[in-house]
């Protein structure tokens, strides 16, 4: 993750993906490089080809920000992906505390424990789950505490058997991480994404477009083995009292099928105690744990009441 010249990285790889047509410049002409030449982006900034030149070579990585909203505006940046680019320049933090375990109030888990028929989770600051309601762990095995989700959507067939839009999710999910890790540089956070780089060729190729978009509402679907297709809207929502955490919930539209395989699934989950906090050695448990039950007689296994209720059938 973390690079000699992040800035530059970024800037050469947002470049790349701007295409003359974009800004109203001509195509002509025979290019040896992807996308706009760099004396086209200092053009369009209203800045000197041998300063771009110096920060694409990260020989400057501290412009000002009238430079950076020029720069912006010339590679067609967004909001999330400007607020990335400030970032980057921005001046290096003083060196942090080792960041200390990460725990959920007592006050929020009771929240997500009575939602007994919305799929609710914490997550922390990898994207590991922190604590989950009942009915979130029979929607997603992998939802379960201690399981880090993003390694699990590139890693376990099973995840990528459960969404339908598993090419979408995985793009939202980089999209998504870049956003919210910004410039920080955190070793547990590079072990991450050194360890996806190595072992997806999805993941390598999405984290090397550099896009960024802090969605936090949205649509994922679902192929749940036990009660069919599922269309849900999730929530992602910023806990003020714990910074780095955010709180997840799934619903369906009222009266879709969604809605009624949703509330079969809630039906045919039995209640159970607060999630647990998750360790690092609890999330290796718990990812050994999702894989057994992300499958078909997982799920109906999982979904089997106290008294021994054996699970309905799947709707056709």
């Amino acid at each position: 993750m973390a690079t000699a010249n992040r800035l530059g990285d970024y800037l050469r790889t947002r470049r790349e993906r701007v295409q003359p047509a974009d800004v109203g410049l001509p195509e002509g002409g025979r290019r040896r490089v992807p996308g706009l030449r760099r004396e086209e982006v200092a053009l369009l900034a209203g800045i000197s080809v041998e300063y771009y030149l110096r920060l694409e070579q990260g020989r400057d990585q501290h412009p000002s920000p009238p430079v950076l909203a020029g720069i912006a505006r010339a590679l067609q940046l967004d909001t999330d992906a400007e607020r990335y680019l400030t970032e980057l320049a921005a001046m290096p933090a003083a060196r942090r505390r080792p960041a200390r375990p990460e725990r959920v109030s007592p006050e929020v888990r009771t929240l997500i424990d009575n939602w007994t028929s919305t799929p609710a989770l914490v997550h922390g600051r990898y994207m590991t789950t922190l604590a989950a309601n009942p009915l979130a762990v029979a929607l997603n095995p992998f939802f379960a505490p201690g399981v880090n989700t993003l390694r699990a959507a590139f890693l376990e067939p099973a995840m990528r058997d459960l969404y339908r839009d598993w090419d979408a999710m995985t793009a939202k999910a980089v999209a998504y991480l870049r956003s919210i890790i910004g410039a920080a540089d955190d070793p547990r956070l590079a072990e991450l994404i050194g360890e996806l780089s190595l072992r997806s060729d999805r993941f390598r190729t999405l984290w090397g477009r550099q896009d960024v978009r802090r969605r936090t509402s949205g649509l994922t679907l679902l192929q749940h083995p036990q009660v069919g297709p599922l269309d849900l809207h999730y929530e992602k929502l910023a806990l003020p009292s714990a910074p780095g955490q955010m709180l997840i919930t799934y619903h369906a539209e009222p009266g879709s099928p969604s809605y009624e395989r949703l509330q079969l699934l809630a039906h045919l989950t039995p209640a159970q105690g607060p999630g647990a906090t998750s360790s690092p050695a609890a999330e290796d448990r718990h990812m050994a744990t999702a894989s057994s039950l992300a499958t078909p007689a997982g799920i109906a296994q999982a979904s089997r009441g106290a008294a021994g209720r054996p699970a309905a059938p799947p709707r056709q």
